[in-house]
Formats: C-alpha cells, sequence, structure tokens
C-alpha cells in the first residue's frame, strides 16, 4: 500500500491544463483593470466571463472585483451561513440538504455573491451543449463562487451531458463537514474538484482557524519543494495550519497583489523535467510515500527538526490513517460490485422458479410459494430474502443523497427496483398472510423500502404518462405488487360481510389496462377461489362490470 499524491500533483502540473486556466483568469483580471464599468462585473462581488477554448471545451472563469478582494484580504475568511436559512431565502442550493443530513454551513460571503448571480448563472446553463467539456475555475473568492456554481450545475445538468469540472486557485474553504458528508453522498461529485493551494498564499488559510470550515475534493499542495496531492481534509487543514505567508505579507489594500499561480506551474513543470534521482526513504512503502509527498509539500528534512515535530509526526499518522481507510472504502465498492451481481443471480434464480411455477395449469405464482410444497419453494424464500436485505440497503443509501427533482435514485435503478417489486412484494405477502391471525398488510406489514420504490416509480414515469399508456400487451408480472395483499383483504371482508366494490372496481381497472398476469385465472388460484365464494353469495338481480365479467368467463378471451 502507498500514496499517490506525487504522481497525480506530476500528471495534473505536467498536463498543462492548469496552465491555460491561469491564463484565462489572468485574462480576465487585465480585462476588470483595462475595462472597470464593464456590464460583466457585479458592482460588489465577482466577475465571470465564457471562454471557447476548443470547439468541444468551454471554460468559465471567476475572479473578485478589486473591492471584493481588498475587503476579502482585509475581512478575512467570511463567515458560515446555515443552510436552513437560505432554504428559506433561496432554493438554488435547497437540494444538498436531505433527511439524514438536513442541516450545515456555507461561505457567508460566497453564498451572497452566487445568490446575487443566480439568474444570469441560470440562463448561462443552457447555453453549454451536453456534448461539450465545461470547465469551471476561479481565484480566491472568486473560487469559491465557481464552486457553487459547479455544485449547481451537478445538479441541473441533463442525464446525458458531461458533468463539469471545477479546478480553483487560492481559493477560500467552502462549507463545513456537513456540507462535505453531503457531496460525499454522490458518488462522483467530490472527485468533480481540484483545488491549487500554495504553500504562501494566505486567502486559503483565512478560515482555516475556523475549526467549522472543512475542505472538499482534491487539493494540489505547492510549495518550492515542488507539489502533491491530498484528498483528506484533517490532513489539508494541517498543512494548511503548519505552512503560510511568515514573511512581506500581502498588502490588504492592494488588491493586484496576490500569488502568482502562472509563475508557480511554471516552476514545478520545469522541476518536473528536470528532477534528479528520487530521494531514498527507509521504511515501509507506505510512510515512504507519504515522507516524500511531505518533502514536496515543504516539509524538508531540516523542518522536520527545528518545527514542532509532534504535529509534523502526527500529520504523517493523520495522512497514512486516510490512506488506509480509502482502501477499505475501495475493498467495499468491490463488495458492492459483488453484491449487485449476485442480486442479479438471485433475480434469475426468482424468474426461473417463476417459470417453473407457471408449467402449474391450476395455480399462481403467488399460491405455488404459498403452499410452500417443494424443496425450491424453500429455496425461493431464500433468494427473496437476499434480494430484499439487498434492495432495502439500496434505497436507505439513496434516502441519504441529496435529492433531485424527487428521483434519489438514477431511472435504470428506479425500474430494476420496480421489477425486484413486482417479483418479489407478491412472496412477502404470501409469508405474511400465511401467519395465522395477519390481516391489513399496508399498515402493519409492508416495508418501507416498497413504498419508495413505488413512489420513486411513478414520478419517475409520470402521472400522466400513466393516463396514457394504453397497453398493447398484457402484463407478465401483475403491475400492482400489492394486487395479492388486496385479495387477501377482500377474502376477509368476504368472511366478514363487508362491501367488496371498491376491489370490484379495483379488479376491473387492472383488467381493462392489461396490468394483470393471466395467471390469476387460473383454476385453482387464490383470485378463482374467492371469486366462486364470492358467486356462490350475490344477489340474483346485483349486476357490475366485474361479476358480468366474471359470470360470462370473458376471461378466458383476456389478452387475446
Amino acid at each position: 500500500m502507498f500514496s499517490c499524491g506525487l504522481e497525480l500533483a506530476d500528471l495534473m502540473v505536467a498536463s498543462n491544463l492548469l496552465h491555460r486556466l491561469w491564463a484565462v483568469i489572468s485574462e480576465l483580471y487585465s480585462s476588470d483593470r483595462n475595462e472597470p464599468n464593464s456590464p460583466l462585473t457585479p458592482p460588489f462581488s465577482v466577475r465571470y466571463k465564457t471562454f471557447q477554448q476548443q470547439p468541444d471545451c468551454t471554460i468559465i472563469a471567476f475572479v473578485p472585483s478589486s473591492s471584493s478582494a481588498i475587503h476579502h484580504r482585509q475581512g478575512g475568511g467570511g463567515g458560515l451561513f446555515l443552510s436552513s436559512t437560505f432554504q428559506q431565502n433561496n432554493p438554488l442550493l435547497q437540494f444538498l440538504c436531505t433527511e439524514n443530513n438536513p442541516s450545515f454551513h456555507i461561505n457567508e460571503e460566497a453564498f451572497a455573491i452566487f445568490t446575487s448571480l443566480s439568474d444570469k448563472l441560470s440562463c448561462l446553463q443552457q447555453q453549454f451543449s451536453p456534448n461539450s467539456r465545461l470547465i469551471v475555475t476561479g481565484h480566491g473568492l472568486g473560487g469559491a463562487v465557481a464552486s457553487l456554481y459547479t455544485l449547481w450545475l451537478l445538479n441541473n445538468i441533463p442525464p446525458n451531458a458531461k458533468p463539469p469540472l471545477c479546478i480553483t486557485f487560492g481559493s477560500p474553504l467552502v462549507g463545513d463537514d456537513g456540507l462535505r458528508k453531503t457531496i460525499l453522498c454522490r458518488s462522483t461529485w467530490n472527485s468533480r474538484f481540484l483545488h491549487v493551494v500554495s504553500h504562501d498564499d494566505p486567502i486559503p488559510r483565512l478560515s482555516v482557524s475556523e475549526h467549522s470550515y472543512k475542505p472538499l475534493g482534491t487539493f494540489l499542495m505547492c510549495s518550492p519543494s515542488g507539489c502533491a496531492c491530498l484528498d483528506d481534509p484533517e490532513s489539508i487543514l494541517r498543512w494548511m495550519a503548519l505552512t503560510g505567508p511568515s514573511e512581506n505579507p500581502v498588502n490588504p489594500g492592494q488588491a493586484d497583489n496576490c500569488v502568482d499561480y502562472g509563475t508557480i506551474l511554471g516552476r514545478l513543470k520545469d522541476s518536473i523535467a528536470n528532477r534528479a534521482a528520487v530521494l531514498q526513504i527507509e521504511g515501509p512503502p507506505l510512510r515512504a510515500s507519504i515522507l516524500l509527498q511531505l518533502e514536496a509539500m515543504g516539509f524538508g528534512e531540516i523542518q522536520l527538526q527545528q518545527q514542532q515535530q509532534l504535529n509534523q509526526s502526527n500529520l504523517v499518522t493523520v495522512m497514512e490513517r486516510w490512506v488506509r481507510e480509502k482502501y477499505l472504502n475501495k475493498e467495499k465498492r468491490i463488495s458492492d460490485d459483488k453484491k449487485l451481481n449476485d442480486a442479479k443471480i438471485y433475480m434469475a434464480h426468482l424468474e426461473w422458479y417463476k417459470k417453473v411455477c407457471e408449467c402449474d395449469p391450476f395455480k399462481s405464482y403467488y399460491d405455488c410459494y404459498k403452499s410452500k410444497m417443494f424443496p425450491r419453494d424453500m429455496d425461493a424464500a431464500k433468494f427473496k430474502n437476499h434480494l430484499t436485505n439487498y434492495w432495502k440497503t439500496k434505497v436507505e443509501e439513496a434516502e441519504k443523497q441529496p435529492k433531485k427533482d424527487g428521483l434519489p435514485l438514477q431511472t435504470r435503478w428506479i425500474f430494476g427496483g420496480t421489477n425486484y417489486r413486482r417479483m418479489v412484494e407478491p412472496l412477502d405477502i404470501a409469508d405474511y398472510y400465511n401467519k395465522e391471525g395477519n390481516k391489513d398488510y399496508f399498515s402493519n406489514g409492508r416495508s418501507p423500502h416498497y413504498k419508495l420504490l413505488e413512489k420513486w416509480e411513478k414520478e419517475a414515469r409520470g402521472a400522466e404518462q400513466q393516463k396514457n399508456d394504453a397497453r398493447r400487451q398484457i402484463a407478465s408480472l401483475t403491475e400492482d405488487s400489492c394486487f395479492w395483499a388486496h385479495l387477501e383483504e377482500a377474502k376477509l371482508s368476504l368472511k366478514n360481510g363487508e362491501s367488496i366494490t371498491n376491489f370490484e372496481n379495483y379488479v376491473m381497472t387492472l383488467i381493462n389496462n392489461f396490468a394483470v398476469s393471466r395467471e390469476i385465472f387460473r383454476e385453482k388460484s387464490s383470485f378463482m377461489e374467492w371469486w366462486r365464494a364470492y358467486e356462490s353469495i350475490l344477489q340474483p338481480l346485483y349486476r357490475s362490470e366485474f361479476t358480468d365479467y366474471m359470470k360470462n368467463k370473458t376471461y378466458l378471451q383476456y389478452g387475446a
């Protein structure tokens, strides 16, 4: 096991992407000085502009206006804004709030500026081609605004569009640990952020003293000794606290007196080309690779001896622990992939079990399982339990994610969950009513994960589409996964002498929409047994669409 922060940093510096982005930022600064009254510049915030670098690459750059830069250097990193407050005032970032993480904080200055630009930036998003690569960049406070805009874009881009990449230079931290955890709920969002920070840039360190702030994404740490990448929040905070400008501090009254990242990147690129033999460090590979990273981040051997060695040692320990945690998380992702493959296998077994049940000309899939007469029925119960455990976990994880248009899962996952629900819930219903005295499955027996999967499927399909979706073929699986629960309740109602009218209307609606499987009409199915019992007590003069359909045996031509 080892840390690859040095290799990743070298790749980024050698790619020329960072140089191109800083050139765009420098061009925007130059136009700001030449055109102080440009309509692109909000009077109290940041200046932004779109650059078309290539036919398939668009860059949006944000830089602070002169007055904003001076204020930020004098006043510090800005306060933290509570998420519940901006939920009431501005819905732009409300999607970041989740039921499990409803409250977090955002940099107040950055949020105020982003809010002031929200209408223009929303319109700007409509101009991007889904096939074009989009890079959002910024410097200083403009970098913090770029980060918020990227979060908004990640939530609002079309599903087929390429996700944006955010690269900032010398940006202050954006939010607290609550915001970081919210971003981590989206598996790919955190990896869309790269922040370049110099060892002598004061702006990113303005909020380090406030322990509420936490880094988001990956940080490229630059020093005279080299550069390295880190994505561990604790290690990043410690590095920024142990480094920083000690001599010739920035004059707060000079907005242009900022760290020149163009010079830094040029020096780093030259050092990669002319790098001497790598320093050999004895010890375990992980610790050796971390010590090399610290060397590149400005912690030389002399500093290790002269500065606070306890803090330095703790930094090594923190970095080691983070790498080990990432390795375990990677193993978990591999395990998750295996669970997905296992779930597909279990589903295939259940589909085969259903095919076997269809060979019985008298009973339905539901009744075959409910009777549990053969070993295959016991095997089906095992497959059902495995699948239920998998989908319960999947739904719980989806509930923790930021909401996007009410759909926590991607459409393909929602329809996969629908297929699972229609296949497996009837078996859960059979188990529930097999226990003597059980009734009202909907209130007492139905798992919440079924309810959520059904809710998400309806939202994904859309109410109007459901109304206008005329079937041409009958359903192979009854669309309402609770059909058999409705039937069991109708059996109890019949036994207690209660009205069956609602159930009649419910079944007839499904039949007219071809939304039930043919298997319900098999001679010894629970449905047909219920019908015969119901028919025997019907008044001679009672008629309904359903009773006529059944008495005339029109169901024999169902789907023909």
